[in-house]
C-alpha cells in the first residue's frame, strides 16, 4: 500500500524578510538584463532600498507573534526547525537591516562624478579595455543585487536552527563579498589581491566549519541545534565520543571566528579592509560582524552550557580556557599592532580585530546577562563603523598638489594626508572624531556603554581578569585614536608642512650665506615637526581634497553620529529592549 502523502506546512509569514531581500536580489539580476542603461542604476538603488525597508517592516510585524510564543515557553520554528525565531533573532535582523540601509546609501554615493567601483570588474587592470570602459562612463550596477544576496545570507545566519542551514547562510553571505572586494575603481591590483586572499581563506574557513559539522553529526545523529542540546543533556549521543563533539564544535567556531576577524583567524582583515572599495569595507566590517556573532551566540549558547548540566564541567572549563585565550590574543594584537600602522583603513582594520576581542569577552562569559550586552555592543560598533568609513570615502587624493585641473583619485588613506582635516572640513573632522571616541570607549558615546556593559557582564560571571585585560587594551587603543584626532586638529596639512619645511631650508641656507632671516621664517621648522612625530613621512607628491558628498552620504554620517551620541547619553530604553528580547536562548 502506498503511504499517504503528507503535505509540508510552510508558514510564509515568518519567511517574508528573507523572501523580500533575496527576491529583490533575483529581481535585480533581471533588471541588469532588461532595463536600459540610462535608468538601470536608479532602478537598482531604489529596489534595494525598498527591499531593506520592506524586510525591516516584516521583522517588526513578526515581533508580537514571536514574543507570544516565548511567553508560552516555546519558539517559532519554520520549515521543520530549519529556522528558529526568537526576539533576539529579530533584534539582530532588524539592526542588520538598518545598518545595511545606511551602508547602501554610502555604496551608492557618486560624490566625485563616479562611484567607488570599477566600470568593468573583470577587466585586466590598466588594460585598453578597462580604459575604454572608463571613458565611456560605464557604471557597475551589479553591485546592488550582490549586496542584497549578501544581506539575505546575513539575515539567515543568526536565525538558522540547524547546522546545514547555517552553512548555507555562511556561503550566501560570503560569495558576494568575495566579488565585491575586488571591484574597487582605484588601486585595482590591490583590490583584486584582497578579493583573492578573502576567497582562499574564506574557503578554508568554510571547510573547517563543514568538517566540524560532520563530526557533530557523527556524535548527535542530527544537525538541529535543539536536538544536539538534547543529546548532550540526556547522554543519547554516541557513547564515548564526547571529544569528537568537542573537536567538531571547535572547528565550527573556527569557521565562524574567521568571519569576525578573531585571532588567529584575522590575517585576511587588514589586507581586505584596505584593498576593498571603502563603502564595501564599511558594510562588511559592520554587518558581517553582527551576523557572524549572532551565529556564534546561537551555537555557543545552544551547546556549551548544557555540558555542565550533563555532568561534563571539565569540557565547559576547557572551552572557557580556549575562548579566554582567543579573546585576550584578539584584544591585545588588535590594539598593539594598530599603533604602528600608517594607513587609516589598516588602522580601522586592526581596530576591528580589537573590537572582536571585546565582544568575545561577552560571549565567553556564558551568562544570559552577557547576551544583551553583546548585541548592544554590535549595534553601537556598527553605527560608528559605517559612519567612519563613509568619511574615509570622502577624503581623496588628487593628481597634483595644487591647481583646479587636478583629477580626483582614490581615498587618501595615508595618515599624513589626514593632517589638518579640520581646516578643510570641520564638520567631517568633528564626526570622525566622535566615531573614534566611540571606538575608544570614551564616556557619553555608544562605544563606552557597549564596553561597560560587556565588561560588567564578564565581571558578574567571575571573568574579571578578562575584563581587566579588555580595559588595558582599550587604554592602549586610545593612543592611536587620539593620534588621528591630533593630526586632524593640531598638525598642518601635508602640503603646508612641506612648503614650510622648504622655506625653512631656504632660510637656513640664507643664514649660512650670511643673509638676514625674515621674521616669518623664524618658527617655520616647527611646521613639519608635528607631522613627523605623529606619523610616517608625508606624501607630498599628490594633493588631498575632501569631497562635499551627496545629500545621501551626508545624511548617513549625521544619522550615525546622532545614533552614537543618543546611545551613549540615553542608552536606557535600548538596553531595556535588548534585555527583554534576550530572556530566551538566542
Amino acid at each position: 500500500m502506498t503511504p499517504a502523502f503528507i503535505e509540508p506546512v510552510v508558514d510564509w509569514f515568518y519567511l517574508v524578510p528573507l523572501l523580500v531581500v533575496l527576491g529583490a536580489g533575483v529581481l535585480g539580476v533581471l533588471v541588469e538584463a532588461f532595463v536600459p542603461d540610462r535608468v538601470r542604476r536608479d532602478v537598482q538603488l531604489w529596489l534595494a532600498l525598498a527591499a531593506l525597508v520592506g524586510g525591516l517592516v516584516a521583522v517588526v510585524l513578526q515581533w508580537d507573534d514571536v514574543n507570544d510564543a516565548i511567553a508560552d515557553q516555546s519558539v517559532v520554528q519554520v520549515l521543520g526547525g530549519s529556522l528558529v525565531l526568537t526576539p533576539a533573532t529579530l533584534l539582530i535582523q532588524g539592526a542588520l537591516l538598518v545598518i545595511a540601509a545606511l551602508a547602501l546609501v554610502v555604496i551608492a554615493d557618486r560624490s566625485s562624478g563616479n562611484d567607488a567601483f570599477a566600470p568593468t570588474a573583470a577587466a585586466i587592470p590598466g588594460s585598453d579595455y578597462e580604459e575604454i570602459a572608463r571613458r565611456r562612463g560605464l557604471v557597475q550596477t551589479e553591485v546592488f543585487p550582490l549586496f542584497l544576496f549578501s544581506v539575505g545570507g546575513m539575515l539567515l545566519f543568526p536565525a538558522a536552527g540547524d547546522l546545514l542551514t547555517m552553512f548555507i547562510a555562511l556561503e550566501v553571505l560570503s560569495f558576494p563579498l568575495y566579488v565585491l572586494s575586488g571591484m574597487a575603481r582605484h588601486r585595482r591590483l590591490l583590490s583584486q589581491e584582497a578579493s583573492l586572499k578573502y576567497f582562499l581563506l574564506g574557503a578554508f574557513s568554510s571547510a573547517l566549519f563543514l568538517f566540524g559539522m560532520a563530526l557533530v553529526y557523527g556524535f548527535a545523529g542530527t544537525l538541529e541545534l535543539r536536538f544536539i542540546a538534547n543529546a548532550i543533556i540526556t547522554g543519547t549521543g554516541l557513547e564515548g565520543m564526547g571529544m569528537v563533539f568537542v573537536t567538531g564544535l571547535v572547528l565550527m567556531l573556527a569557521g565562524l571566528l574567521f568571519k569576525v576577524g578573531a585571532v588567529p583567524f584575522h590575517q585576511w582583515t587588514p589586507d581586505v579592509y584596505s584593498g576593498a572599495p571603502t563603502p564595501i569595507t564599511g558594510f562588511m566590517a559592520a554587518c558581517t560582524k553582527m551576523a557572524a556573532f549572532g551565529a556564534v551566540l546561537r551555537v555557543v549558547y545552544w551547546t556549551v552550557p548544557f555540558f555542565g548540566s550533563a555532568g561534563h564541567a571539565d569540557i565547559t572549563e576547557a572551552f572557557g580556557v580556549g575562548m579566554w585565550t582567543i579573546a585576550i590574543a584578539t584584544m591585545v594584537l588588535g590594539s598593539v599592532v594598530a599603533v604602528v600602522q600608517h594607513d587609516i583603513k589598516r588602522v580601522l582594520a586592526y581596530s576591528s580585530i580589537a573590537h572582536a576581542g571585546f565582544i568575545l569577552v561577552g560571549v565567553t562569559a556564558l551568562s544570559y546577562e552577557a547576551i544583551p550586552a553583546t548585541i548592544f555592543y554590535l549595534g553601537a560598533y556598527g553605527l560608528a563603523t559605517v559612519g567612519a568609513f563613509a568619511i574615509v570615502h570622502l577624503v581623496r587624493e588628487t593628481s597634483t598638489a595644487h591647481g583646479d585641473d587636478a583629477v580626483i583619485l582614490g581615498e587618501a588613506t595615508h595618515l599624513s594626508q589626514w593632517a589638518g582635516l579640520a581646516r578643510r572640513s570641520p564638520w567631517l573632522a568633528g564626526a570622525f572624531t566622535l566615531f573614534l571616541l566611540s571606538f575608544a570607549g570614551i564616556p557619553l558615546t555608544a562605544g563606552f556603554i557597549g564596553k561597560f556593559t560587556v565588561f560588567s557582564a564578564a565581571v558578574a560571571a567571575g571573568d574579571w581578569p578578562l575584563a581587566l585585560v579588555g580595559v588595558l587594551a582599550s587604554a592602549v587603543a586610545v593612543f592611536f585614536y587620539v593620534r588621528i584626532v591630533v593630526l586632524m586638529y593640531f598638525v598642518a596639512p601635508a602640503d603646508e608642512a612641506t612648503a614650510a619645511t622648504a622655506a625653512a631650508d631656504e632660510a637656513t641656507a640664507s643664514t649660512a650665506a650670511g643673509d638676514e632671516v625674515a621674521p616669518e621664517h623664524w618658527d617655520s621648522p616647527e611646521a613639519g615637526v608635528g607631522l613627523r612625530l605623529a606619523t610616517a613621512p608625508a606624501r607630498a607628491a599628490a594633493g588631498v581634497q575632501v569631497l562635499r558628498g551627496g545629500a545621501g552620504i551626508r545624511v548617513v554620517v549625521a544619522l550615525c553620529a546622532l545614533g552614537t551620541v543618543a546611545l551613549g547619553v540615553f542608552p536606557g530604553p535600548v538596553l531595556d529592549l535588548v534585555a527583554e528580547a534576550t530572556k530566551f536562548i538566542p
